[in-house]
């Protein structure tokens, strides 16, 4: 899903504080090195961080993600990765928009890459999406192949074979993001905001289960190598029957996927959704050690 499944903490869903994000310091990385500017289009500003050194690295965020909940994932990579990291519309240090909708945030993504077309980088990009971000990713690598390297994705793209938001489980959804967008309401003006309502959360989770739905075709464009960074558990752990079939149905999504694309690398981590922010070291080393596969018919 392209948000929440579980009820999580305000710490497992934005990531551990540190003294950085106490002071103000921008990302919650205390680097000297990185450099920060932004990207303007459709009346919005994307705010862009670039750091480290390595390979160029492209790192979308998910839905309520930013690049100061990120910031560990974001350190681990910047040791060997030219880190680009930005914030979606309506996230962290980005401007609020008149509209969240998958493709608003397709649009933030493009610009960020088109802006990276202009500078002087030694080689395409590897590009990595987490959550709603892979789903971003897949589309633009699918539409303009030749601005990324390799993909890696982290815990979305994923084509389920059924829909995780039904009619039925709409009033239980709403409330857990009107709970979500309770919790962010503390975050207004801070490098961790999330300015999009419940019912906006809402309507771009039902959005993304058609995308994904849809999804194997932009895999069949993919020339570039692909490797999935996936969570057992997604929904949690509660061992609640629905939360086992929504366990049970993110795994057939990628079965099926890789039945469609062979040669597809998947590594499994022991995790719920957040694992971004909990399992940031393994989450670096796979992406390090990643060659992934091309997804070809």
């Amino acid at each position: 899903m392209a948000g929440m499944t579980t009820r999580t903490s305000a710490a497992e869903a934005t990531g551990p504080r540190t003294s950085c994000d106490d002071t103000g310091e921008r990302g919650g990385v205390d680097d000297r090195t990185v450099r920060h500017f932004a990207v303007h289009h459709d009346r919005v500003v994307i705010s862009v961080s670039r750091g480290g050194r390595g390979r160029p690295l492209v790192l979308c965020p998910g839905l309520s993600s930013t690049q100061a909940g990120l910031h560990e994932l974001i350190a681990l990579l910047r040791r060997d990765h030219d880190v680009v990291s930005f914030d979606l519309r309506g996230h962290g240090l980005s401007s609020a928009a008149d509209r969240y909708s998958f493709d608003a945030f397709l649009g933030d993504l493009r610009a960020v890459m088109a802006e990276l077309g202009r500078l002087d980088l030694p080689s395409a990009p590897v590009l990595v999406g987490y959550s709603l971000g892979a789903d971003l990713a897949v589309h633009h690598a699918a539409e303009h192949p030749d601005t990324v390297a390799e993909l890696v994705l982290i815990d979305g793209a994923n084509p389920v074979p059924e829909p995780f938001v039904t009619e039925a489980e709409l009033p239980e959804f709403r409330a857990m993001w009107e709970d979500l967008a309770t919790r962010y309401e503390n975050e207004r003006g801070s490098v961790r905001q999330m300015l999009l309502t419940a019912e906006e959360i809402l309507a771009l989770n039902r959005e993304i289960d058609v995308v994904r739905s849809e999804i194997l075709d932009r895999y069949r464009k993919v020339d570039r190598p692909i490797r999935m960074i996936m969570s057992t558990a997604m929904a949690g752990d509660s061992g609640e029957a629905r939360t086992r079939w929504r366990n049970q149905n993110w795994r057939a999504g990628i079965e099926r996927l890789v039945r469609e694309c062979p040669r597809l690398s998947t590594s499994w981590l022991d995790a719920h959704h957040g694992l971004v922010f909990t399992h940031a070291e393994e989450i670096a080393q796979i992406i390090r050690s990643a060659h992934g596969a091309r997804c070809v018919r």
